[in-house]
């Protein structure tokens, strides 16, 4: 069994690299033309077909989940007792035939809940226990993997291209 490091967190910690991670997601989102975001991801047969699209709502919902956690607050009923696979199935059912233009406001909307989330806590929250290293991970890690290994590689590990730019903008 790997151990996972476990240490102490601060708040100023937690909000920087929420920060740092959401600006790197959204500089590639803000550069993703309008003919890309249909372009597939990397999947397994058994999966979802997911396109980059579907990849960033797949992030966001995570992130919004976390910020539940972090509210203390439980899952909206339809999704209690779900488990990851039904959950990711729900949020591609959910988001897959929705303009890019609402994916990129949700990834937006979030991230000032995440912010607003991480502010209410008291710095003693944060240090009140030891977690994971990359806690909390849809914040960080797990955004960084699914834009590294999803939308960039999707995306060719080149820039977007220069088609018509992102409307959303």
């Amino acid at each position: 069994m790997v151990r996972v490091p476990r240490m102490r967190h601060t708040r100023e910690a937690v909000l920087e690299r929420t920060q740092r991670e959401f600006d790197t997601l959204d500089d590639l989102v803000a550069q993703i033309g309008a003919g890309d975001w249909h372009r597939p991801v990397p999947r397994p047969e058994t999966r979802d077909p997911w396109t980059i699209k579907d990849a960033l709502a797949h992030i966001v919902y995570w992130k919004l989940h976390t910020i539940r956690v972090i509210r203390g607050e439980r899952r909206p009923p339809e999704l209690r007792g779900l488990d990851v696979s039904r959950l990711n199935k729900r949020i591609y059912e959910e988001w897959r035939d929705r303009a890019p233009e609402d994916v990129i406001g949700w990834h937006r909307q979030v991230h000032v809940l995440a912010l607003q989330a991480l502010t209410e806590r008291p710095p003693e929250w944060f240090t009140r226990r030891e977690r994971a290293e990359g806690w909390p991970f849809d914040f960080d890690g797990h955004s960084a993997a699914h834009r590294r290994k999803d939308i960039e590689r999707a995306l060719g590990g080149a820039p977007p291209s220069s088609g018509a730019p992102n409307q959303a903008e």
